[in-house]
């Protein structure tokens, strides 16, 4: 009680305790304690010691203490310590906070503050410097700062450099040290040069995954990456897809920080094979693209990426000349662009903020049996989380799609717009919603309109979301709200530390003949 009251500046206070028999309770003790609290002390003068006049008035102005104050330890902890985060934001790399000294007045019940802190020398940025077990060299370290040599030395951006680092995930640890030179500039500033001690870390990764949703079946991944094979940050990635609707296998080159920050290289090719309701089709792909993306350990606001596909794929389209599906050859090239702006709190698991996503590709397409013909795809997606309590999130989204210069029929299936499944419309099996032919399967469109509502109940490691879907898929160019169809369900969520396993079940309102009373979608992650 007395160490309590001191802390809180009553500096006179006494605190005391009594321990006797009970009379009447064999075998039990009456405990009394008694404090008295006494004058509470306040601040007199504030007084930085030891330190130039620019430092000086920094630390005061982090210390954030005034005369009249009342002596509260914790509030004075805080402050001090402040002081030894706020000086090597402002250029002094190297500031030290001593033993503070607080002279009491018992008559007056002030106390005199003095603080003793060494500044050292303003500091500017100079070189780099690598040390441990280097799995970069200085050269590849220099792509990464946001800072250029000779600006003056700010903490904060020494410690995003070292969160570029721990976001290559090739470090088991990392620090960046400054290191003095004693080199004076004429202005009095030194030139400070940065250490990055290294440990190398694992550089290969086994990774799987299975999921399962009403109308794709089963499906599960499994890849090995390793992120260093060709250095610096040159990942090599193999994986395979084995499903009850999908097979495939696919092989990607990523170079990461790729002559610049944040931007990545990437080079792939896939085979696949897809038994879908909407279409069969066998499809080689290969890929490249330049891109800024987010991870989960690097969350960007600003994201682009601009692509190049060429695509050989033998797919069943529905002929409406003949009212039956043939199968033919598609060789389409496309020019895929997307920007993203991304104000939410997660990528995994969003609880604030919103999203916009802008998507554009045109293509050109060539079919054995006909000429080139060229096209545009077009895709808008918005989505919103509001925290209405710490528990309960309302998430929203919307999603428009545009396919313009040419005909639904002969584009091929796969690259047309389809609505339904577990990231879609969920009620509706995968590919369902939309144009269907006479056999009653799925044709895809030229246009979609989808929107998603969901309540994101939490407790603990578990969460309840009811939620409802709408979509349609048109024939036509032009997104409509016309003719749309809704889905609703509810969802189940464990989290855990790298994001929630999903589990929803739901149902289509208005269900049509053919179309299934209840869809099921197992997964990792929101649906959006």
């Amino acid at each position: 009680m007395a160490r309590l009251l001191r802390s809180e500046g009553y500096f006179d206070a006494v605190a005391t305790s009594t321990v006797i028999a009970t009379p009447d309770a064999k075998g039990q003790l009456a405990v009394t304690l008694t404090a008295t609290k006494g004058s509470r002390y306040s601040l007199g003068r504030i007084v930085i010691s030891d330190a130039a006049a620019e430092p000086r008035g920094y630390a005061l102005e982090a210390l954030e203490l005034k005369t009249g104050d009342p002596i509260v330890a914790a509030v004075v902890e805080s402050g001090e310590a402040r002081i030894a985060l706020r000086l090597p934001e402002r250029g002094y790399p190297f500031a030290t906070v001593g033993q503070r000294d607080i002279l009491l007045d018992e008559a007056t019940h002030v106390g005199d503050y003095t603080l003793p802190v060494t500044a050292g020398r303003k500091a500017r940025f100079g070189g780099l410097r690598v040390a441990g077990d280097p799995v970069f060299d200085v050269d590849h370290i220099a792509l990464l700062p946001r800072f250029e040599a000779g600006e003056i030395y700010d903490s904060r951006q020494v410690d995003d450099l070292r969160q570029a680092l721990i976001g290559t995930s090739l470090l088991s640890t990392v620090s960046v040290e400054p290191v003095a030179t004693g080199t004076i500039a004429a202005d009095g500033t030194e030139t400070v040069d940065l250490l990055v001690r290294q440990t190398r870390g694992p550089a290969r990764v086994l990774a799987a995954s299975i999921g399962y949703g009403t109308g794709e079946g089963l499906k599960a991944t499994g890849s090995w990456t390793h992120r260093n094979l060709f250095p610096p940050e040159g990942a090599l990635t193999v994986a395979a897809i084995a499903g009850t609707q999908e097979q495939g296998v696919s092989a990607q080159f990523r170079r990461s920080n790729a002559g610049q920050r944040d931007r990545a290289f990437q080079l792939g090719t896939s085979l696949a094979r897809q038994r879908f309701e909407a279409y069969n089709a066998e499809t080689f792909n290969l890929n490249a693209s330049l891109s800024r993306s987010s991870t989960p350990i690097w969350q960007k606001r600003w994201t682009w990426s601009v692509g190049t596909e060429l695509i050989a794929s033998r797919e069943t389209a529905f002929d409406a000349t003949r009212l039956d599906r043939d199968r033919g050859t598609y060789f389409i090239a496309a020019l895929p662009l997307q920007l993203g702006y991304d104000r939410s709190n997660s990528l995994l698991d969003p609880t604030r903020g919103f999203r916009l996503t802008a998507r554009v590709s045109p293509e050109a397409q060539k079919q054995t049996s006909a000429g080139f013909e060229g096209y545009a795809r077009t895709l808008f997606e918005a989505s919103a989380y509001f925290p209405v309590t710490d528990a309960i999130v309302l998430a929203g989204r919307a999603r428009v799609g545009s396919i313009v210069g040419a005909s639904r029929d002969s584009i091929a299936p796969s690259r047309r717009l389809y609505a339904g499944g577990g990231g879609s419309v969920r009620g509706f099996g995968f590919q369902e919603l939309g144009p269907r032919d006479l056999d009653n399967k799925p044709l895809g469109g030229r246009s979609l309109t989808e929107f998603g509502a969901e309540v994101r109940y939490r407790f603990g490691n578990f969460g309840i979301v009811p939620f409802v879907d709408g979509g349609r898929v048109g024939e036509a160019s032009s997104p409509s709200l016309s003719g749309m169809r809704y889905g609703a369900g509810i969802g189940g969520r464990y989290y855990t530390n790298f994001g929630p396993m999903r589990i929803d079940v739901a149902t289509p309102l208005g269900r049509r003949p053919g179309e299934g009373r209840v869809a099921l979608y197992i997964s990792i992650g929101q649906a959006f």
